[in-house]
């Protein structure tokens, strides 16, 4: 283990040394990728309660000074040894211990003369970030196999030999060609596109969007053998038997679906995966994600997270009021059309620099009523389409532009480019914001569950968290997670009176939280 900046100590037993260590006075460990490294500790039974993660940091520090980071700030020598030995000996090389130390202390240095008040809290988040999501994915979502059989079947048939399509699946793709009049593929986009155009349908894509103004009696069959076979492709029967994992639970056989998380997958600073689809769950398989006997589900879900958000970094004094509001859009239907669905438009519109139909109407109501708040995404755009860089409420950076981006600009193209990356640094703040406040919340939530023993963090969707627990312990939790989203909050915005409620649901299932 590295003593930043000192001497080196080497334990034979690194999982037992981590465990003493966390026992006596919680450090912040320094590791290289937690991702890589955390998840041998946790089936040591080691627990870390703070880290340091280089190669997040790196990728943040990065963009902070304008360029990508590498894949990874320390990589591993062969010839140095592994963290982890199959028997006793040196649990690292002195040479990787040596590269850890020195990237730390760089970091440390880069993060100082930055001069950007909340990028330490970043680093420090995107950090903790790391051992949620190296957890959730060892403890995994509790599942139920039967239950996931029975939706598949209700809704595309009996499970089908390979290569073969289900049987309710099958009669869609029937319907379709029956509306076509003639045998075809309805997967295969080319082949559908030539069948619009031979009946005098003149369609580029074949995006729902796009069909959806098209009168033809394949639309209707075509979108729904399409929503049913992206079940069938991405979360049906092999899906499961790929990410479904059985494990002992209280003397008794319990399923678990583990996806890999990605932190900061995104830009913006959002999660991802990198195999299991946990992002992506569609509601017609949600009833499978089910408590343990005796265990609950405690769901919630950020109201109008990025709207909100928006109020916060602005300092827009009025929208700041507004989201006192347990419903951010009603509030502010008075001052944006007179509608809760027109409000909601001219917010998102701001955000994500909409025009189309009655957006522009609205968006200048948005501009007359929260001038501060428009101005602050109307600037990022600007910045954006020159080229310039935008940062988050704590610092985290847009990537620089490329050279193609740049070649684009000085085109015939340049319009559409500048365009294109105004609307992504408009939306960059916003969301970017949002993943950071999703991280601190996250963190307390962890921090608190493990210190009461309440239960387990076992997915997480943007600004959605879901944790598993006793059903006697679920008031406990759901007053953990409130207690949590306002903590987030202070700690983002100090005494800002934004108000961000999220809304705690104890369920069996995760069908039933929304």
């Amino acid at each position: 283990m590295p003593l930043p900046g000192g001497a080196v100590t080497r334990h034979p037993d690194l999982a037992a040394a981590v465990r003493k260590a966390e026992a006596e006075e919680p450090p912040r460990w320094v590791v290289a990728d937690a991702a890589r490294d955390y998840p041998p500790l946790m089936a040591a039974g080691a627990r870390l309660d703070r880290v340091r993660d280089l190669r997040l940091a790196e990728r943040i520090l990065s963009r902070v000074e304008a360029h990508e980071p590498p894949a990874y700030v320390v990589e591993s020598d062969p010839d140095a040894g592994t963290l982890f030995e199959r028997e006793p000996g040196p649990v690292d090389g002195p040479a990787e211990l040596t590269r850890l130390q020195a990237a730390w202390l760089d970091q440390r240095r880069r993060t100082a003369n930055a001069a950007i008040p909340g990028l330490g809290a970043l680093l420090a988040a995107e950090s903790a970030g790391a051992l949620v999501a190296a957890e959730m994915g060892r403890t995994g979502v509790p599942f139920d196999r039967e239950v996931h059989d029975r939706l598949l079947r209700d809704l595309l048939g009996p499970r089908p030999s390979k290569g073969m399509r289900p049987r309710k699946l099958q009669a869609l793709a029937d319907r379709v060609a029956e509306a076509f009049g003639h045998q075809l593929n309805p997967d295969s986009t080319k082949q559908v596109l030539a069948a619009f155009h031979a009946a005098g349908v003149d369609v580029k894509t074949t995006h729902a969007w796009e069909l959806h103004s098209v009168d033809h009696p394949a639309v209707e069959a075509l979108k729904v053998y399409r929503e049913h076979a992206r079940v069938w492709s991405a979360f049906g029967w092999n899906w499961a038997d790929a990410w479904v994992h059985d494990v002992e639970r209280d003397g008794r056989t319990a399923s678990r679906f583990r996806p890999v998380y990605i932190v900061g997958g995104a830009d913006t600073g959002r999660w991802g995966t990198d195999g299991g689809g946990a992002l992506q769950l569609p509601h017609s398989v949600r009833e499978a994600i089910r408590a343990d006997r005796g265990w609950k589900l405690v769901a919630a879900d950020a109201a109008q997270l990025e709207p909100r958000l928006l109020a916060a970094i602005s300092g827009d004094r009025a929208m700041i009021a507004a989201t006192a509001a347990d419903d951010l859009y009603t509030e502010l239907a008075p001052s944006l059309g007179g509608e809760r669905g027109k409000a909601k438009i001219a917010l998102i519109s701001a955000m994500y620099g909409g025009t189309a139909g009655d957006a522009r109407q609205l968006v200048q109501l948005m501009r007359d009523r929260f001038p501060d708040a428009f101005e602050r995404v109307e600037s990022a755009a600007r910045i954006g389409e020159k080229g310039g860089l935008v940062r988050t409420w704590l610092g985290r950076t847009v990537p620089a532009p490329s050279e193609r981006w740049w070649r684009k600009l000085s085109s015939e193209d340049g319009t559409k480019a500048a365009a294109s990356r105004g609307r992504f640094t408009r939306n960059f703040i916003v969301q970017g914001t949002a993943a950071e406040w999703a991280l601190v919340l996250l963190a307390l939530i962890r921090r608190e569950l493990h210190v009461h023993g309440l239960g387990e963090l076992v997915f997480f969707l943007h600004d959605e968290v879901m944790v598993h627990c006793p059903a006697e312990r679920a008031a406990e939790v759901s007053a953990v997670i409130e207690r949590a989203a306002a903590e987030a909050t202070r700690t983002l915005f100090g005494a800002m009176p934004v108000r961000i409620p999220l809304r705690p649901k104890v369920v069996d299932s995760y069908a039933q939280a929304k």
